[in-house]
């Protein structure tokens, strides 16, 4: 056994030996990988939102869509040469982490921070940051509140399982004001309650609360406040012990970021194919076997930006200026570009 596939093998027998299950179970387990099983089964299956515009809903044709489901379409591109061999299962705030320690999921693409309990405590891995957040609050604009002290006595609505609510608790303690939560299991339970008035303010990530507002019977009848109350770094995750998986996940997040940074797009990518910028040939296969370290062709970055592009044109096309949303990337810049992405290089 290679020392990688020992190590591998360890961290699974600890996480099943957690679980109460066998050595032997964790051998057996161990007899297929990630990537082996999707390539068998011929699809990549998906944990998706309850449907987020702009990260994960299903189209007019039921086709899943959205600046996470590219994510998952980059990685049946890298696999299999075809975007459309994915399937993708829509879960709850509370269910979503379940579904990955249980195998329901290959990936686990729908806005989920990354946290130090959730990263040490669950048998899963976060592989990269794919957008930086932050907790908001969506009000009546007939409230006119001024900032967020007058929610002192408020009801807030809030979907459980999320870090919402200890960020919730936590302002409102650190601030010295008092409140009622008004916690639902779902997304949509929590928006209609906030619509049908059975509290003063929706609290969630700023852009599930752009996206949720336009589900509203009149958007512009509430107002994004502009405090923001919490850091949540948002991006795939995995199971844990496997982790040339979590090596492909990470880097496909990577792949489209670097491509963004050397300006590989889809409308230039066989144009890019001829280039003799030495970090366009390693990033697209033409200098080395990166891809083939990762068990991929050495195309699939390429495979990768026809797909879905890269990192700023999936953003532009489901959250920037080309979508509904019309959110600024602000952070979620590159770091050429005064923002916090930044991708290691492909070397």
């Amino acid at each position: 056994m290679t020392r990688f596939a020992s190590r591998t093998a360890r961290n699974l027998a600890g996480l099943l030996a957690g679980l109460g299950l066998s050595a032997a179970f964790a051998g057996a387990a161990m007899a297929q990988t990630t990537l082996e099983r999707i390539k068998q089964r011929g699809q990549l299956i998906c944990g998706a939102s309850q449907g987020v515009a702009g990260f994960s809903l299903p189209d007019a044709q039921g086709q899943w869509r959205g600046f996470d489901t590219d994510l998952c379409r980059a990685l049946a591109a890298a696999i299999f040469n075809d975007q459309e061999k994915t399937k993708y299962i829509s879960l709850a705030s509370k269910d979503r982490l379940t579904a990955l320690q249980s195998g329901e999921i290959d990936v686990l693409s729908r806005t989920t921070t990354w946290t130090l309990g959730r990263d040490a405590g669950f048998g899963l891995n976060f592989t990269a940051i794919n957008y930086f957040d932050g907790q908001g609050f969506l009000v009546r604009k007939s409230l006119k509140l001024a900032d967020l002290r007058g929610l002192n006595g408020a009801s807030i609505c809030v979907a459980q399982g999320t870090t919402n609510e200890l960020n919730l608790a936590d302002f409102f303690r650190n601030n010295g004001m008092k409140y009622e939560v008004i916690a639902y299991a779902g997304l949509d339970e929590t928006v209609q309650a906030y619509e049908a008035g059975r509290c003063d303010a929706y609290t969630t990530d700023l852009s599930q609360l752009a996206s949720n507002r336009t589900k509203l019977k009149v958007p512009d009848d509430h107002v994004l406040m502009p405090e923001v109350i919490s850091k949540e770094p948002l991006g795939p995750w995995v199971r844990q012990g496997d982790d040339a998986w979590f090596d492909i996940v990470r880097w496909t997040v990577y792949a489209m970021l670097n491509a963004e940074e050397l300006g590989v797009t889809q409308a230039n990518v066989d144009e890019m194919l001829k280039s003799n910028n030495p970090e366009i040939k390693r990033l697209l296969g033409l200098d080395g076997k990166f891809g083939e370290s990762l068990g991929l062709t050495n195309d699939w970055v390429v495979r990768i930006v026809k797909a879905v592009g890269n990192y700023g044109e999936s953003f532009d096309r489901h959250l920037g200026a080309k979508s509904s949303l019309n959110l600024p990337r602000g952070p979620n810049r590159l770091w050429t570009q005064g923002g916090l992405q930044y991708a290691p290089p492909v070397r």
